[in-house]
């Protein structure tokens, strides 16, 4: 039966189960924006948007690009990074300060109900990351051993996630060169048949959009998505570093007031209140009461 502590816990857990991945409204703006600057560019000059639809140009730059990807890349990274920038569109919805009350919450269970209730608490929470540390430190009772346990976690995921923004990086350096090859490839075709005026405007309309293409294809597609996930795994790391904190704090058997102190610093605004509170308790919770 779960103790009165656990259940002042219930409303909030299941507040925080409200909130999941929602589409990511930054992202889809910022794409309908490029998007949209580079037609209305288009159209200002007078050509038709048919004009840029060039097969060959397309088939040169974007097979062109994929080959060298697969040549450089083995093919479980491309997949790993394709599905990274799908998980992209739709964010996560992940509260630091929400967080921070699931560890201090968990100290307060844990200091009153011992590790049956941590862990009953524990496994209710919805972020993986938190409920799999918290469950770790019950079976891992050595400081340096759960710490190490954590940190391999951290190390690993990052790596993971640069693995996936350089895959996209390396692709993004080599589409305009991939486009420049089209554009040799366009005005070739434009000697070879310089008498017939009718190929020589399709070929130079290959050769140039072939430029298009690769620049397009670089700076405003796999660069900004290579970006994008850096900024997205810098995040995560940040919100995983206050859980390391936390569940080491828990560990340690600090009291809550003491773990609130500890984790607003990780807040990049910490709440007036939040901070004048913990200031107050700094005294109290440092002796243990």
């Amino acid at each position: 039966m779960f103790s009165i502590a656990q259940a002042e816990t219930r409303s909030a857990l299941d507040a925080r189960k409200q909130t999941g991945r929602r589409v990511d409204a930054s992202l889809v703006i910022g794409i309908v924006v490029a998007v949209g600057a580079l037609v209305a560019g288009i159209a200002s000059t007078g050509a038709g948007i048919l004009y840029f639809l060039q097969p060959t140009a397309a088939a040169i730059v974007f097979g062109g690009t994929l080959g060298i990807l697969m040549v450089t890349t083995p093919m479980q990274n491309i997949r790993n990074s394709a599905k990274r920038v799908v998980s992209l569109f739709s964010a996560e919805v992940v509260e630091p300060e929400r967080l921070m009350e699931d560890v201090v919450q968990a100290a307060r269970i844990a200091r009153k109900d011992g590790m049956a209730g941590l862990q009953r608490f524990a496994e209710r929470i919805d972020n993986a990351f938190l409920r799999e540390a918290l469950l770790l430190s019950l079976d891992v009772r050595n400081r340096i051993d759960l710490q190490t346990a954590i940190e391999n976690e951290l190390k690993l995921r990052e790596r993971q996630g640069e693995s996936d923004a350089k895959t996209l990086e390396v692709a993004g350096g080599f589409a305009p060169t991939v486009g420049i090859l089209g554009t040799v490839v366009g005005l070739i075709e434009v000697l070879r048949h310089f008498t017939d005026f009718t190929a020589v405007g399709g070929g130079i309309g290959m050769a140039f959009v072939s430029t298009i293409y690769g620049l397009g294809l670089a700076n405003l597609v796999l660069l900004p998505l290579a970006h994008r996930i850096r900024a997205t795994v810098a995040d995560t790391f940040e919100r995983q570093e206050l859980i390391l904190e936390g569940v080491l704090c828990v560990a340690d058997g600090l009291h809550p007031s003491m773990i609130r102190v500890k984790l607003a610093a990780f807040l990049r605004e910490p709440s007036e209140s939040v901070g004048e509170r913990g200031l107050a308790t700094k005294t109290v919770a440092a002796h243990g009461q």
